[in-house]
């Protein structure tokens, strides 16, 4: 056995509990009240057109992880297509990883919120930010322990919390009530757009699978596979759910109840078990949504330091062949950032970040299209469509959440200056080794 058969330890069923992990996490649990808000009954369409989306995007990763075998992912896309411009795959490269800690941040508050709630204790601040810590080091444990580690551990939580969400959906159905779905576009069509946008960060763990395909087996059917199942089964969890929450209660109810929204829906279909039940789904949920991102978080981050464009460090591997210093790293940013974050900008900016960042690697696989034998017609279209939500996003930002769009413009501002200067440096240390 070859010692890359050894490293080949990722079936098609480990694959799809990571992208379905990586994207039913934080996502339909905090941000279905956010969704509700701005599209009132059309939010099941909302999930439905940000599924659509990550199956444009989708398509891209698919085609160049089959092309480039790297843990670098978007950022080895990019460092491909535009090899005399290396600050194009740098920055990319920074933004996804800020992303990712965004994600795991927002992952982790969501676990030591449900996780507070079903110990009686919501408002205990303390008790939350303890569970949000202790997530996130529970799982920095699990990854430096190897990719079967997190493979295995990944099966069981995803796979036993698609059960029980999908008991909820089945029973929730019989409880709608088809007056609270209609009129279906009651806040206008366009709505449904900019709510698709901005919970576009529900989807975003697909792209985990790509950074995980150098440990894939028979990758060529597995990650194509693996990433459109995982959209598939994702997708139709969330407009399932979203059609229960919507059919059981009020919108000014949804709205009300925040980051519990899919909990208080549960409630009128099975009571406090009902309650209960999703409070466990959702703990499952971020669990496995923070172990799938820190596991491909941590791999892009040390090819990215193996191609100079990051410190390092970040490159150093233990024995089980594990980027350890950049889980840990990954992990004690994402820790700071659970404790003190915002749950609507680090929702917004991790949407916007990943459909910037998706548009990218789009422009990238044209560009690459000889090599990929991607379809163009297929990769323009789906550029356009993600073009237009970031477009819509950021009106809407503007319009209504100005503190947030200024927020999220610091912060590309920060990891511009950033990558310029680490690249700077970078080269001048290069050029003086030289």
């Amino acid at each position: 056995m070859t010692d890359q058969d050894q490293q080949q330890t990722l079936g098609l069923p480990e694959l799809i509990a990571m992208g379905v992990g990586g994207m039913i996490g934080g996502g339909i649990f905090s941000v279905l009240g956010m969704a509700v808000s701005i599209t009132g009954h059309a939010a099941p369409f909302a999930f439905a057109l940000g599924g659509l989306v990550a199956m444009l995007a989708g398509y891209s990763y698919i085609k160049l992880a089959l092309a480039y075998h790297s843990d670098g992912a978007s950022f080895t896309y990019l460092e491909r297509a535009f090899p005399s411009h290396p600050n194009t795959a740098g920055l990319a490269g920074w933004t996804v990883v800020v992303g990712y800690v965004g994600t795991l941040a927002l992952y982790a508050f969501t676990f030591g919120a449900y996780g507070a709630h079903l110990l009686g204790s919501s408002d205990s601040l303390i008790l939350r930010r303890v569970l949000s810590t202790g997530v996130l080091l529970f799982f920095m444990v699990v990854n430096l322990r190897g990719a079967k580690a997190s493979g295995v551990t990944e099966d069981l939580i995803v796979y036993g919390k698609i059960i029980l969400l999908s008991l909820f959906a089945i029973a929730g159905l019989f409880a709608v009530k088809s007056d609270h779905l209609i009129p279906a576009f009651d806040r206008g069509a366009p709505s449904v757009l900019i709510a698709g946008a901005l919970i576009f960060v529900a989807y975003e763990g697909f792209q985990l699978i790509t950074n995980a395909v150098v440990e894939t087996k028979h990758p060529e059917k597995n990650i194509p596979r693996g990433i459109y199942g995982s959209i598939i089964i994702t997708s139709g969890i969330y407009i399932t759910l979203s059609v229960v929450a919507v059919g059981s209660l009020t919108v000014s109810e949804l709205i009300a109840a925040e980051e519990y929204a899919l909990a208080v829906a549960a409630q009128p279909v099975l009571g406090y078990a009902g309650q209960v039940l999703v409070g466990v789904a959702a703990l499952m949920a971020t669990s496995s949504a923070i172990n799938a991102t820190s596991f491909g978080a941590s791999r892009m981050m040390a090819e990215m330091a193996t191609e100079q464009t990051m410190p390092k460090v970040f490159s150093f591997r233990n024995r089980t062949r594990v980027p350890w210093v950049a889980v840990v790293v990954l992990t004690l940013v994402s820790i700071v950032f659970s404790l003190f974050g915002g749950l609507e900008t680090i929702a917004a900016f991790s949407s916007m970040t990943f459909l910037v960042v998706s548009v990218a690697v789009s422009i990238a696989n044209f560009r690459l299209r000889s090599k990929t034998h991607s379809n163009p017609w297929m990769v323009l279209s789906g550029t356009a469509l993600m073009a237009l939500t970031i477009v819509l996003l950021l009106a809407y930002l503007w319009l209504h959440q100005r503190q947030t769009f200024l927020w999220i413009a610091v912060l590309y501002t920060v990891i511009t200056v950033t990558e310029f200067v680490f690249c700077k440096r970078a080269c001048s240390i290069e050029k003086a080794d030289a």
